[in-house]
């Protein structure tokens, strides 16, 4: 007679899993501390330095995509709405880690020393830009999706056999934790143990695909426990709670402890890239507006008026400073040399060139010195 019993329940242990992925949060939607246990305990400086970061980032946006309208840049993913998964994060790490980027990253690589000429000409797919200066760790941002999850995974290796005390830090969307490159980066990382800390910044819609379209599991932070790998959902809206999360992973990575899992859920209010995608296709005005309220630099700084430390007139200088420093970056940027195509061919041939190259070469030389 046949048993009643299941011996392997996928409900069951499906629904043990995603119970343990309750999602983090320190400040609310109205800048209100609702985890005291979890403060971060920064100064008032630092609280100041990390807001100022936020508007500066937001403001760059604003001017990146109204310079883009203007032909000034080329590839663009706006950023706004996703300053606190992104400048929280950062704002956790040391000089000496590495960050891999995605596209959409540019704000982490900026702070962490890229200078923001050269992410112009990164945008304008200008070789200068992807000329990183030395002493700045960080890789150019990646365009293949889910790609620098492997690349992070090598990189946390090296510093693990150097025995560096420093991590790799890598960013994707919800869209990247679907790629074979995002599965076999944390399964690597996972089984040696290696210094690096994956996030995934989960907001919402892979261009116009949603996250429920995108996975069945409940959290994107449950796919990394089949890796091995302590993992956290916490609020992307929240900037407290993005540096805790990041900071505790990195405290975890230096004392050799292997890699963390972090997904952030926050959201993008502008379009996935400024080449013609139009979220109003795939998007409600509820859904955005639900999500206005969430807002992380509104949140931030009700929470530092509060405290007293911020206030109308502090607001109004970063954003004049980030004014003046986009437009001398830009106008940087256009003093650099046009690209020409015998750089491309010279750069990507260092050694003899093939015989189809050479008589490209010569024939673009040419034209060039005319």
């Amino acid at each position: 007679m046949a048993s009643n019993n299941n011996i392997f329940d996928p409900v069951k242990n499906l629904k043990e899993i995603e119970e343990k992925f309750e999602m983090v949060q320190i400040l609310n939607e109205n800048g209100e501390i609702v985890n005291s246990d979890l403060d971060p305990q920064l100064s008032d400086e630092e609280l100041v330095e990390l807001m100022s970061r936020m508007v500066f980032t937001r403001i760059l946006d604003q001017r990146s995509i109204s310079l883009n309208r203007q032909g000034r840049l080329g590839f663009y993913a706006p950023t706004a709405g996703q300053e606190a998964s992104q400048i929280a994060s950062h704002f956790a790490l040391e000089k000496e880690d590495f960050i891999l980027p995605g596209y959409r990253d540019v704000p982490q690589i900026i702070w962490h020393g890229l200078p923001l000429s050269k992410a112009f000409l990164w945008s304008r797919g200008h070789f200068v830009g992807g000329q990183i200066p030395e002493g700045v760790n960080v890789f150019p941002p990646q365009i293949i999706i889910g790609a620098q999850y492997v690349q992070a995974a090598g990189v946390a290796l090296g510093m693990q056999k150097r025995g560096k005390k420093a991590v790799a830090v890598t960013y994707t969307g919800d869209g990247g934790s679907s790629q074979g490159d995002f599965y076999e980066g944390i399964n690597f990382a996972g089984a040696y143990k290696s210094p690096a800390i994956f996030i995934v910044q989960n907001n919402q819609f892979a261009i116009s695909t949603p996250r429920e379209s995108q996975t069945s599991a409940t959290t994107i932070a449950q796919k990394g426990i089949a890796a091995g790998i302590p993992s956290i959902q916490v609020d992307g809206m929240d900037p407290l709670a993005v540096y805790v999360a990041t900071r505790d992973a990195r405290k975890r990575a230096v004392a050799g402890e292997g890699p963390s899992f972090i997904e952030t859920v926050c959201y993008r209010y502008g379009p996935h890239t400024m080449a013609g995608d139009d979220p109003t296709r795939y998007r409600t005005t509820d859904t955005d507006t639900e999500w206005e309220k969430k807002d992380p630099v509104v949140r931030f700084r009700k929470y530092l008026e509060a405290k007293g430390l911020w206030n109308e007139s502090k607001e109004a200088e970063v954003i004049e400073q980030a004014k003046e420093d986009i437009k001398a970056a830009i106008k940087e940027a256009d003093g650099v040399e046009k690209q020409k195509v015998t750089d491309l061919i010279s750069i990507m041939h260092t050694d003899e060139l093939p015989y189809n190259l050479k008589e490209q070469y010569e024939i673009y030389k040419e034209k060039e010195s005319k």
